[in-house]
């Protein structure tokens, strides 16, 4: 061994910088000096620079402070979803994108729930020091550390700290330790399982680091400069009685025009159009799901393309949750858009969702498969995604005449080739 072994949590950036130093001497004496040579017959006179392109200097370390200039609802009176679209100015900030990047999100934790986690500690208002710097405890649970999501992890510290047999037995059992989790908030822990006197230092470094959330990005930057667009849906439940959101929708729903939000773009590589303009796409998506796609056919109209293309979209309603409805429709007359099939779950006794529509359609989508079509599946892990895989190897199978072995090595050789792209969450 060459170096001691780093565990690290989703908060790994610093740990792993600080090892990789460590371990770079420890590999000196294997190094071995090499002279770059250019390989005989290669002309590079001619060649741009490596890297040459000017680059943002704002980055996950160091995020973009973005106005915020909307923040509409998209659903209709009466819908049972609460589904924003939200527009960020990237202006001087040197920030591109592609369709199918992702944006990353700093949010801060609710001021009420902060509140109410330092009533159940009997917290004051004192400092404390987090990753080396002396802050007010109440800056450092909204904007620093996750104060409502409970882990096994903090489960079995507090196990610790308050001495509760039931904790205690619940971790060592470790059967049921999820459920509990699922059903309890940082602040449900420390009411029912009250531990006095604890350090406020202590109680903020057994916190998970508060992480940045990524969203697809719902615009292509062809068709709309300087600007970046995403579409949400805020998570709203009751959890004990009390009223909670989800802490990153529920940020950016209350979020304010001219609000600054510190954003950074993720490229995303494996989610992307073809490059070939006369390879047809099949986009499959539920929901917020459909937001690449929006941005795939804004960069397709911006570049004057068009590309075969088939849209499979689903939600809840057709007369309150159809998103961005005209936009489509003005693709489809325009030609843009070559076909779309929509599936409403609730507006019929028998819920129908996109993977029916795709067995509805299966002898056309196999042929724009054999045509060579690129399928892209956005949304939910797990159910959109293996609805939809089963309604491809079922199709598969079924146009091919074949058995379920043979239509799943066929999606296996389309995923192989980047034919069969995934952005799930």
């Amino acid at each position: 061994r060459l170096h001691a072994r780093v565990d690290c949590d989703v908060d790994y950036e610093a740990e792993s910088e600080s090892w990789l130093d460590a371990l770079s001497p420890a590999l000196k004496p294997f190094q071995t000096p090499k002279t770059a040579t250019k390989p005989a017959g290669l002309d590079v006179s001619g060649l741009p620079a490596f890297n040459s392109a000017p680059r943002s200097i704002f980055t996950k370390k160091n995020p973009f402070p973005a106005p915020l200039v909307e923040n509409i609802v998209l659903n209709g009176r009466g819908s049972g979803k609460e589904t924003r679209h939200l527009e960020f100015l990237l202006e001087d900030s040197g920030i591109s994108y592609e369709p199918g990047d992702a944006l990353g999100v700093y949010v801060c934790n609710p001021k009420n729930a902060v509140e109410r986690l330092c009533e159940a500690l009997q917290f004051d208002n004192a400092k404390v020091t987090h990753k080396g710097t002396e802050m007010p405890l109440q800056q450092c649970l909204e904007e620093q550390v996750e104060v409502t999501t409970l882990t096994g992890k903090f489960l079995a510290q507090w196990a610790e700290w308050s001495g509760a047999d039931e904790l205690k037995d619940l971790v060592a059992d470790g059967k049921n330790t999820h459920e509990f989790c699922s059903r309890h908030h940082i602040e449900d822990l420390a009411k029912r399982y009250p531990v006095r006197g604890l350090p406020a230092d202590e109680f903020v470094q057994a916190l998970r680091p508060l992480q940045p959330r990524l969203y697809s990005i719902a615009s292509s930057l062809e068709a709309c400069p300087d600007e970046v667009h995403l579409t949400l849906s805020v998570v709203r439940y009751t959890l004990n009685e009390r009223q909670c959101c989800g802490v990153a929708s529920g940020f950016l729903a209350n979020c304010k025009a001219d609000a600054k939000v510190p954003v950074y773009v993720q490229h995303n590589p494996n989610f992307k159009l073809p490059t070939d303009p006369d390879t047809p796409i099949i986009m499959i998506g539920a929901g917020t799901g459909v937001a690449p796609y929006r941005a795939f056919l804004q960069s397709l109209e911006a570049g004057g393309h068009h590309r075969r293309s088939w849209l499979f979209f689903g939600d809840r309603c057709f007369r309150t949750d159809f998103l961005y409805q005209v936009e489509w429709q003005r693709y489809l007359k325009e030609k843009r858009l070559t076909r779309m099939d929509v599936a409403f779950s609730r507006d019929q006794a028998d819920k129908v969702y996109v993977q029916h529509k795709m067995l509805e359609q299966a002898k056309d989508l196999y042929e724009w498969l054999e045509d060579g079509a690129v399928v892209y599946v956005c949304g939910d892990a797990n159910r959109l995604a293996p609805d939809v895989h089963n309604a491809l190897q079922a199709i598969v199978a079924r146009q091919r005449g074949c058995d379920a072995l043979e239509a799943g090595q066929y999606l296996k050789d389309l995923r192989q080739n980047k034919r069969y792209q995934q952005d799930v969450y």
